[in-house]
Formats: structure tokens, sequence, C-alpha cells
């Protein structure tokens, strides 16, 4: 579907699979943990946890499998694997053609789960970083995704209210995230992009 933006005024992007095609770095670098700490490997479940930084991922893990793995030492694990393997990552076309046709027009964010020093290198190393006008990253924030959070302060700091913006999200997720600012959001699917506005009664947590 056509994908029709002028109701916004600014644009809010996940990174990982979103607008850098990392998912699969972090999924290799999820199975080698899994091997190094010898938990169960669900690379759909994983991937599906997009968005969430890797020491929260390690705590659903331990939940899950009723575990009592480290999360620092599994997510530092998983981390210095996946900084091995990014450069391998490629931008995603669909969303950088929406940025690059938004670039100068709108104000753009990017709003990840991603810490920041690994943020600042993968937009930098991709040539996106320069275009944008706001960064958010796990470091920035106490309440991760699916807390809207990232993407509430994304916003402020494009000095924009939430239901100005749109967030663009590969994950339900994040999908999540965006909807309980207050947001409506562009999933990326395989099929495409898909508009999905903010239910009605979907409760806004502003706080």
């Amino acid at each position: 579907m056509t994908i029709n933006l002028e109701d916004y005024a600014g644009l809010i992007f996940d990174m990982d699979g979103t607008l850098v095609d990392t998912m699969p770095a972090h999924l290799a670098a999820w199975e080698h943990a899994a091997r190094t700490f010898d938990f169960p490997y669900d690379g759909p479940w994983l991937n599906s946890m997009g968005g969430m930084p890797s020491i929260k991922i390690v705590d659903v893990i331990n939940q899950r499998y009723d575990l009592h793995l480290d999360p620092k030492a599994v997510s530092q694990c998983k981390m210095d694997h996946f900084a091995t393997l990014e450069s391998q990552a490629r931008i995603i076309s669909a969303t950088n053609e929406l940025l690059e046709a938004n670039y100068g027009r709108k104000p753009i964010a990017v709003g990840t789960g991603s810490q920041r020093t690994l943020a600042l290198a993968i937009l930098d190393r991709t040539g996106l970083l320069d275009k944008l006008d706001a960064l958010v990253t796990a470091t920035d924030v106490v309440k991760h995704k699916p807390h809207p959070e990232t993407l509430l302060t994304a916003a402020a700091q494009l000095n924009l209210s939430p239901e100005e913006c749109v967030v663009f999200e590969d994950t339900l997720l994040g999908m999540q995230a965006a909807h309980a600012g207050g947001m409506d959001c562009i999933l990326v699917t395989d099929e495409g992009l898909v508009l999905h506005r903010v239910p009605k009664t979907e409760p806004h947590i502003v706080e």
C-alpha cells in the first residue's frame, strides 16, 4: 500500500530491523550466547523481542525457561559477539527511501532499544546519523519498549506532541510501544509497510 505521511509533522524510526537489517546478526549473537550459557535458542521468539534491550531479554528468558542466568554476563556475551557481525548489516530500502524523501522536510528521530555506543556506530557507518534531528537509545531511558518512554522522549526532542508523530517499527512489541504513547505506527513487514492507527480504546501511557 502507499503510505501518506502528510498528516504527520515528524517521523520516528526504530533502528534494528526497521532502518538497518541487523536482525540476522542479532540472532546469530543470541545463538552464540545460548551455546555459551546453555539455554534454549528460539530464533523467531527472540526476533519478536526486537526493540527490547538485551539485558531485559535475558530476564524474559529466565522467566520463560525458569532459569537463573546472569543478565549482565549473558547480554555482554551477546553484544560482544554482535559487535563482530554488525558491519555485515545493510540498510532497508523501503524505510530509507521514506527517510530520504522527508529529510529536510520533516524532523526525523530514531528511537532504538540498542545501547547508545552501538547505535551511534551503526548509524554513522550507514550514513544515517547526520540525517537525524534526535536519537534516543536504551542508554537514555529507564523504561524500555513496550513502554513508550523511548518514543515519547524522541517526540519531545523533536518538539512535537506524540499525536504529531508516526513511528516505524518492525515488531508487534514496537507497535505496542507506539500505540501506548498515542502514536500511529507503520509496521515493516515482508509484504511491505502497513499503517496501524492508534486504537480508540488503547490506554496511553504518558508518565
